[in-house]
């Protein structure tokens, strides 16, 4: 791995960001289709307002780890995260990331 000059890295790491939000904002809306629940459920489910769940699926704001795992307990599932070289087309989800992540919603 190549380190980037500083400029570029900042630039990258929120487009990574941004990606890594909307996969997973995506992952939680497909799961709660499939389980029939709504936004309200599923804040009843976590202690919180729907309010603070359409912050969290709203996929603009910075998620912790912390809600996410909030999420994965109120809709008791579990949550994995994990590293893997990028795929030769450059930043895009490998085959098996897509089979891993259907496995959730």
């Amino acid at each position: 791995m190549t380190w980037r000059d500083r400029r570029d890295h900042g630039r990258t790491a929120d487009e990574a960001g941004g990606r890594l939000a909307r996969h997973a904002t995506a992952s939680l809306a497909g799961l709660l289709a499939e389980r029939g629940m709504t936004r309200k459920d599923l804040a009843e489910s976590m202690g919180v307002s729907p309010g603070r769940v359409s912050q969290i699926l709203s996929g603009d704001e910075n998620l912790t780890m912390r809600s996410l795992a909030a999420v994965a307990d109120a809709l008791d599932v579990k949550m994995e995260i994990s590293f893997t070289e990028p795929s030769a087309a450059g930043c895009q989800e490998q085959p098996a990331h897509r089979a891993l992540a259907k496995t959730y919603h």
